[in-house]
């Protein structure tokens, strides 16, 4: 009996070791779950890019719709020209760009009008610019660009005006010049500050403009910079490395790099893909505290010489490059939305609005 007695205490005892693995487990388990919670944004797969999978290619928003176009594909320099309708999740071919064949080239949208200038033609490095009119489905050469003749510039539009700058002309650059529509004319404004630079990132947030990123002398840039058309002054901000004794920017050194894509939304910059590799890692940036956080990555292949864009409060990403496979795939990114799985085809529409 006694022998019996002690067997059925240890198999008691076994059974409540068990039991509590398994509490262990899950509170791990809860744990990480609680972890992955605190990184919030939702990416979906959209109707892929129609026209032929690129690289390098050039985008700009009029009003609530897209325009994606020219890049390389790997053979050749393109020419063709697609319009993005996110209401409908929906791409028409347009116009093609007039221009001569190029990847590497800049684009900016005012509120009716598109713009699309600089680049490489396999040859030279090109300064022509154009002017496209949604209206009419008509493309318009205006004046050259103001500066030299360049590829991996930054452009971005604010109060209806052009601004075009950094790149690569032979030697890496961080001039800077504004395009007036009213009068066809560029203006050379304050160059940027800190290091000259090609292949870098901007966006916009409430009419000032943010350029990090990119590369010269072979070392990637870590410095930032905030643009004030207003006052035509370039004021310096945090770097995007981890340069200080502060916790604040131990993972920032994923943010520097080469030809990541970015676009505001509601206030915020966001920065993907590119970088030193093909990376999927999002950035969020926060002008009220000058500081980054990461968001969920993007959900798909990491890639360089993507393009990106913003309507509404959506972002979008398409085209790019992975080592030789060109990408034609287009996904959006709900910034504020917990990371939730959909269907291609499913609930598209919805996600758009």
């Amino acid at each position: 009996m006694e022998y019996k007695n002690i067997e059925k205490i240890m198999k008691n005892l076994l059974f409540s070791l068990f039991i509590m693995s398994l509490a262990l487990i899950n509170v791990g388990c809860d744990d990480d779950d609680g972890d992955d919670d605190e990184i919030i944004g939702n990416w979906i797969e959209l109707s892929d890019f129609e026209g032929i999978p690129r690289t390098d290619a050039v985008s700009f928003t009029i009003g609530e719709k897209a325009y994606v176009g020219t890049g390389y594909d790997g053979d050749e320099r393109l020419t063709d020209f697609w319009e993005y309708d996110p209401s409908f999740d929906q791409w028409t071919r347009k116009a093609d760009f007039p221009g001569i064949a190029r990847n590497g080239a800049v684009g900016f949208g005012t509120d009716s009008k598109g713009y699309i200038g600089s680049g490489y033609d396999g040859i030279n490095k090109l300064k022509d610019f154009w002017e496209y009119n949604p209206t009419n489905d008509s493309w318009t050469q205006i004046a050259d660009f103001g500066g030299t003749g360049r590829y991996g510039a930054v452009a971005f539009a604010i109060n209806n005006k052009g601004y075009v700058g950094t790149g690569y002309d032979d030697n890496a650059l961080k001039d800077f010049w504004e395009y007036n529509p009213n009068d066809n004319t560029w203006s050379q404004v304050f160059s940027l500050g800190g290091g000259k630079r090609r292949d870098a990132a901007a966006f916009v947030i409430e009419n000032k403009a943010y350029v990090c990123s990119g590369i010269d002398n072979g070392s990637y840039e870590n410095d930032f910079w905030v643009y004030d058309p207003a006052l035509n002054s370039w004021s310096d901000l945090r770097h995007i490395s981890d340069v200080s004794e502060d916790d604040y920017d131990d993972d920032y050194s994923s943010i520097i790099g080469i030809d990541k894509v970015g676009f505001s939304i509601n206030g915020k910059g966001y920065l993907t893909t590119g970088g030193t590799s093909t990376s999927t890692t999002v950035w969020e940036y926060d002008p009220d505290t000058d500081l980054w956080e990461i968001k969920t990555s993007l959900e798909a292949t990491g890639r360089t010489g993507a393009v990106g864009f913003a309507i509404g409060e959506t972002g979008y990403l398409t085209t790019g490059r992975n080592s030789s496979y060109y990408l034609d795939d287009l996904w959006g990114f709900k910034p504020d939305n917990e990371q939730v799985d959909l269907d291609k085809n499913n609930s598209i529409v919805e996600f758009n609005k």
